[in-house]
């Protein structure tokens, strides 16, 4: 049997315990770390006055200070209510329903949400699912924005931004749960996770990995978009560059993570969701050019009118 090199730190996902079933736990904190700072982004990005001269801001940043804060709210309940509603119905229902149906990693359902319907919002056993919380945090931000008047897609491209900052913290907080783990390996860095089976085996950190393209490399990339090219001057630019990077980083992750919702051979769930992303991504950069397209021959008109 190979020996993992670098032992697995097994952390305990309970950081205090209050009473009884009450606890603080690792996942928790890192939902709260990563929307703080993520708010703390933002706010800076709002501040930094040459992102917003010219057109189309012409000095006006697209929310206020204040309206970051009260959104933060509503990203908050979207991001917990439609990540369980998410994995409820794209793992518990559709995934365990169908292609598979009677798999270990199931437990059961999706006939157990009959038998109990409690698990059907117990996220403290585990289960909640990114895409489920994007589309919960897009439907806030399209709600409030309609609510405050306010320009949808300038406003969805900061959150875009610093979304990468969850999920850099959402992925450590797996790699501390011993969830999610990768494909048994003999590369010098592998560990042996203790809820793996079978057990003893090393495999891939692969939290770590996807920690660094989902968390790290895609933050910094959007942060070059957005602070050196600026392409939010186009809004929903940024929308369309996370949609297509996320979707790339998450399809290759796949390849090392051990997944327990694999669809057929090698292709897992997480890599079939990739796909509507990158189809939302390429509507949206159609929008974006076919809009710059049709304003250049107005302006070319007004020159010719002056």
């Amino acid at each position: 049997m190979i020996e993992a090199v670098i032992p697995y730190p097994n952390i305990d996902p309970v950081l205090v315990h209050i009473y009884g079933p009450i606890s603080i736990r690792w996942y928790a904190l890192s939902y709260i770390a990563g929307l703080l700072l993520g708010w703390a982004y933002v706010l800076r990005l709002l501040r930094t006055q040459k992102l917003w001269t010219g057109a189309p801001f012409m000095g006006k940043a697209p929310m206020t200070t204040d309206d970051i804060g009260d959104l933060f709210v509503w990203i908050t309940l979207g991001v917990i209510i439609g990540g369980r509603i998410g994995y409820v119905l794209l793992y518990g229902v559709l995934y365990c329903g169908f292609a598979g149906h009677g798999a270990p990693a199931c437990g059961g359902l999706p006939e157990a949400y009959l038998s109990d319907p409690m698990k059907i919002i117990a996220a403290w056993e585990g289960g909640m699912s990114f895409h489920g919380g994007l589309i919960g945090v897009v439907i806030a931000v399209v709600l409030f924005c309609y609510k405050r008047k306010l320009r949808l897609f300038a406003v969805a491209d900061l959150i875009a931004a610093a979304t990468p900052i969850g999920l850099f913290f959402g992925r450590i907080a797996n790699f501390i749960n011993g969830e999610l783990w990768g494909k048994i390996t003999d590369v010098p860095w592998a560990m042996v996770f203790p809820n793996a089976f079978p057990p003893g085996v090393p495999r891939h950190p692969s939290q770590l990995y996807e920690a660094g393209m989902e968390g790290i490399l895609l933050f910094s990339l959007l942060w070059f978009l957005l602070v050196r090219r600026q392409v939010h001057r186009h809004p929903g630019a940024v929308i369309a560059w996370f949609l297509t990077l996320y979707g790339l980083f998450r399809f290759i992750g796949e390849f090392w993570r051990d997944s327990e919702s694999k669809i057929y051979g090698w292709f897992s769930m997480g890599q079939a969701l990739s796909l509507p992303m990158w189809l939302a991504a390429a509507c949206l950069f159609w929008y974006i050019y076919s809009q710059r397209h049709n304003r250049q021959p107005q302006k070319a008109s007004q020159k010719a009118v002056t």
